[in-house]
């Protein structure tokens, strides 16, 4: 199970998006109550939030080909180091008092850009930093490790938001973004890349993409996702913390996100132990596991049924995330990999800025409740709609470890 710790570019690598984490868990709560903190508006909350996403996904393209072209640890260190100083930025404005809503809306939009060229580096550097035997585990153990730093980020973040404010967890996020730099800055791994002529930057894109719509089950799991994220996104970053501030209080929805990732992590030890032929089906089931937590915001949002509801959707999440990254390990060329994590990224959350603004004035039209099981439906819908296709079910685990059991 823990064979990859073996390999110091995959401890160091897990060491930075475990600190990254942290920090990015406390700033999720950091950022949702210091909007609501400037104006008390839901609808104001989801357009900051929308917008960041929004950058996100218009940079991810780009992303994908830096990450396939430089070095993916210095994509790490370059991301680090802006996302470090624009978050230190947004935490002084929340501290002095001297933040506006545009101010925020666009600091988190530069956050959102960075956010956008570190996602497909450290996903695609994780299997040049353990051999291919172990890439199961090693995507298990990251975001075990993943998982455990959210359950402290989100406990401490709820708690921290409370006591002394939400500039203060900004704060926090910014100095976690440094000392993940540093550790990225110390991977050393063999290129992914042939040594070969490089191309035009269009050209890498559409290579990148003949390769993501070559194989159905990538795309209909990305298409499903983009209706599954919007969706889920925006219950815990808009709808989530309003409710919350109506009925449990900040702190103890601070103790919801870590019990989601509390599941997350006990997910992340089942998958490590998981073997099994249809490993990409087994993931997609276990996302209707993600039903349940907008239904009890919707039907009995008190702490204890909250938490127990997260802690299952955490697990269901952390088997499909650990069997979505081994199959495309699996399947698809090393030297390409990064740039279809970046298409697979540009699809999965396409909608989630949509999401993330649309929620709040859905709310205020139809009213919060009806939201909540319109989400719940979109989230169902989805998981089938992936489940039906014979390309998801069907797809086999190729790992060596499986084949020799």
């Amino acid at each position: 199970m823990f064979a990859p710790l073996r390999y110091p570019a995959f401890r160091l690598l897990t060491a930075g998006r475990v600190i990254t984490q942290l920090g990015d868990s406390v700033a999720t709560i950091a950022l949702a109550f210091a909007v609501l903190d400037l104006t008390g508006s839901v609808v104001s909350l989801g357009l900051v939030v929308g917008l960041r996403s929004f950058m996100s996904v218009l940079s991810l393209l780009f992303g994908g080909v830096v990450a396939d072209r430089l070095p993916r640890h210095l994509v790490l260190v370059g991301s680090s180091a802006v996302s470090a100083l624009s978050q230190g930025a947004l935490a002084f404005l929340v501290i002095t008092a001297s933040a506006t809503v545009p101010m925020v809306a666009v600091l988190a939009a530069v956050n959102g850009v960075a956010v956008a060229f570190s996602w497909p580096a450290s996903a695609a550097i994780t299997p040049q930093t353990a051999p291919a035997k172990s890439w199961q585990q090693a995507n298990a153990l990251v975001r075990l490790g993943v998982s455990s730093s959210k359950i402290v980020g989100a406990s401490a973040g709820g708690l921290l938001v409370a006591v002394v404010g939400p500039g203060w967890g900004l704060a926090l996020d910014a100095l976690t973004f440094a000392l993940a730099g540093l550790c990225f800055l110390l991977i050393r791994v063999p290129s992914a890349a042939p040594a070969t002529e490089r191309t035009s930057m269009v050209r890498e894109l559409a290579e990148g993409w003949r390769e993501f719509v070559s194989r159905r089950w990538v795309w209909v799991v990305v298409v499903g996702f983009m209706f599954l994220n919007a969706a889920v996104v925006g219950v815990l970053q808009v709808l989530g913390p309003a409710v919350a501030d109506a009925t449990i209080g900040r702190s103890a929805w601070g103790l919801v996100l870590a019990a989601q990732t509390a599941g997350m992590a006990v997910g992340a030890v089942v998958a490590m132990r998981l073997r099994v032929r249809r490993l990409l089906f087994v993931g997609c089931a276990c996302m209707l596991l993600d039903v349940v937590l907008p239904l009890t915001l919707a039907i009995s949002p008190q702490t204890w049924t909250l938490v127990i509801m997260a802690f299952l959707a955490g697990v269901g999440l952390e088997q499909f995330g650990v069997a979505w990254e081994t199959s495309m390990q699996q399947h698809i060329p090393a030297d390409r990999l990064a740039r279809v994590y970046s298409y697979d990224a540009i699809g999965s959350f396409l909608a989630v800025p949509i999401g993330e603004i649309a929620i709040g004035p859905a709310a205020h039209a139809f009213g919060v409740t009806e939201t909540l099981f319109a989400a719940a439906g979109v989230i169902a819908l989805a998981t089938l709609f992936m489940l039906a296709s014979r390309s998801v079910r069907g797809l086999r685990n190729t790992s060596p470890a499986l084949s020799a059991g």
